[in-house]
């Protein structure tokens, strides 16, 4: 009985000891505080990836405005990515509205068109691959996984992803931001009836959502890439022998 009392008595005191020791302190605390960044992050870019795959499914990159002309009524068109959608006025009708989805074979589609549909498809893959890498990261985290490559290096991976995405999102961006500063026309076929070039022009609210979406990529890029594992993550439980 002497004997268990004083196991007990020194478990104790073992306990009290650690409790004071500030590395003990600040390596409990790890699971509640170290991953607060990593999780913004991942926030962050699950959001801006949702985003992605919202502007491609947009048709309002590049918001034309045409009058009335020998070919057709005045109405605004909606050049998009994948498909082109006319809004007339038609006297003494309703607003109708017609989309066209482009064709692979379409040669009239723009060389910047073609390639921003193939920028915003790899931004969506590696988007999503970042998210596998960074569940990993805190998966490793939660876990409480004391080697610091464990978690360290899929961090850096989902980082160089995530910033690679916000690039090939950023250029789309750029691209059509250039184009309708530059009130650039586009021939479309005659059956859509739509002039090559509008009486104005302005920039869509596809372009706001894909513009928001390469931020928050690029923001939490920089957040994995140049993040560095605290001390509490290489200190090691010690052993005591009583």
């Amino acid at each position: 009985m002497l004997e268990r009392r004083w196991r007990n008595w020194s478990l104790h005191a073992l306990l009290v000891g650690r409790q004071n020791d500030p590395q003990y302190a600040v390596s409990m605390a790890l699971p509640l505080g170290a991953n607060s960044c990593q999780t913004a992050g991942f926030t962050l870019a699950t959001i801006g990836w949702i985003l992605t795959i919202t502007s491609m499914g947009l048709v309002e990159w590049r918001v034309w405005h045409i009058g009335n002309t020998s070919l057709s009524y005045s109405g605004v068109v909606c050049v998009g990515m994948w498909k082109v959608c006319i809004y007339h006025h038609v006297p003494n009708t309703n607003r109708s509205a017609l989309c066209y989805h482009y064709a692979y074979n379409d040669t009239y589609i723009p060389l910047d068109i073609r390639i921003c549909q193939n920028l915003l498809l790899v931004a969506s893959i590696l988007g999503l691959m970042g998210r596998v890498s960074i569940i990993f990261a805190l998966k490793n985290l939660c876990v409480g996984s004391g080697q610091r490559n464990v978690t360290f290096s899929p961090l850096v991976v989902s980082g160089i992803l995530d910033i690679a995405a916000g690039i090939c999102i950023l250029i789309p961006v750029i691209w059509n931001y250039r184009s309708v500063m530059n009130e650039e026309g586009i021939a479309f076929p005659p059956f859509l009836s739509i002039p090559f070039k509008p009486n104005t022009q302005e920039l869509g609210s596809a372009i706001l959502v894909a513009g928001l979406s390469a931020i928050m990529m690029l923001s939490s890029g920089l957040i994995f890439l140049f993040y560095r594992c605290p001390i509490a993550c290489r200190v090691h439980p010690q052993t005591s022998e009583i």
